[in-house]
């Protein structure tokens, strides 16, 4: 049953957050359950799935769940019994989230899992970046500047991941740790910045240059964390380059310590393309039509579809960002909303 208190919050998130296209007659309502706001990430991707969306006439009501898992059950429940379209769902917690699709499911609500795979059930659609060759693509990255360093892949690296509940980043690590383990001169240390906080990133970040004070690479997840460690390491006293950073997402966050020369690589989610896919996909969703394997082109970069035992999965590949093309309209980091037209897949 949906509380007063459930009513509230739902009526608030939804005066602050709805779009209703002003020149196509509404189709109805979707859904879009972000883990939470703190990072640019998933607001960003809700401005570019606003736009997308009002292009095929449906309204959007997105709903902010501050990182609990919890909340955001609690949002399927009430969301549920206003009867969206569809829910476009980023879990909080890849495992958590299940038994919420799981009653949208059965209230005939289909649901997209967008950024996050959600595998312990079936799902309308998934549409997620590559993250574990996001991940291989940021190890040989990391390779490369430890080379240049030495001569050889050899050094102390820190791997700083997000919160273990969040899929992306468990297959980040899965393409990082799994590509270092060529190199057996490289001693990896891992650990998580619980939440994706990043003040618990900058405590790990400390913690390991007392520890090891000549750490040569940082791998942090997610730019969003890249200034608080970035504020650690100038703390301890070393100069930009010493210690050399790279972040797995493309987040503002990161591109900013390129420009400022302290880090010297991003390997960016395509996020733009991620919720474009969501778009193109949408009317099969909805009717519940099958959704074939295969190659798509969504916004130039190849995509690829398959059948899994969640349902289709749409796998897009990332990009590296240095100095030399940080400031590129196309990364997602820069805030720009592509202006094209969505061609719905027939």
């Amino acid at each position: 049953m949906l509380n007063r208190a459930g009513i509230s919050a739902l009526v608030a998130a939804s005066i602050s957050f709805s779009y209703v296209p002003a020149f196509a007659q509404s189709k109805g309502t979707i859904a879009y359950l972000l883990p939470d706001s703190g990072g640019p990430f998933y607001p960003d991707a809700g401005k570019i799935l606003k736009e997308f969306l009002q292009q095929e006439g449906y309204d959007l009501t997105i709903l902010d769940s501050n990182n609990k898992s919890d909340v955001q059950l609690n949002q399927i429940d009430n969301v549920i019994n206003l009867k969206p379209k569809a829910i476009i769902v980023a879990a909080v917690d890849f495992d958590a989230v299940v038994p919420g699709v799981e009653k949208a499911k059965a209230a005939g609500i289909p649901t997209i899992a967008f950024d996050r795979q959600i595998k312990g059930t079936t799902v309308g659609l998934t549409s997620v970046a590559g993250a574990v060759e996001i991940g291989q693509i940021a190890a040989d990255q990391a390779a490369d500047l430890l080379k240049a360093r030495y001569g050889q892949v050899k050094g102390n690296v820190l791997e700083i991941t997000g919160d273990p509940g969040d899929a992306y980043s468990v297959s980040l690590r899965e393409g990082f740790d799994g590509k270092m383990k060529a190199f057996p001169d490289v001693k990896l240390v891992t650990k998580p910045a619980m939440q994706w906080e990043p003040t618990n990133a900058a405590n790990v970040a400390q913690d390991q240059l007392q520890a090891v004070p000549n750490t040569d690479l940082i791998f942090y997840h997610s730019g969003y964390l890249a200034s608080a460690v970035t504020a650690v390491v100038q703390a301890a006293g070393k100069k930009a380059g010493e210690v050399m950073m790279i972040d797995g997402d493309g987040d503002p966050g990161g591109l900013t310590q390129i420009r400022a020369g302290w880090q010297q690589v991003s390997v960016q989610q395509p996020m733009p393309a991620q919720v474009y896919a969501i778009a193109m996909f949408l009317d099969k969703v909805l009717k519940g039509e099958e959704i074939k394997p295969g190659k798509y082109n969504v916004l130039g970069l190849e995509g690829t579809m398959t059948n899994e035992k969640w349902g289709p999965n749409l796998k897009i590949p990332g990009s590296v960002i240095t100095k030399a093309n940080v400031d590129d309209p196309s990364n997602w980091g820069n805030g720009k909303v592509p202006q094209v037209k969505v061609q719905p897949v027939n």
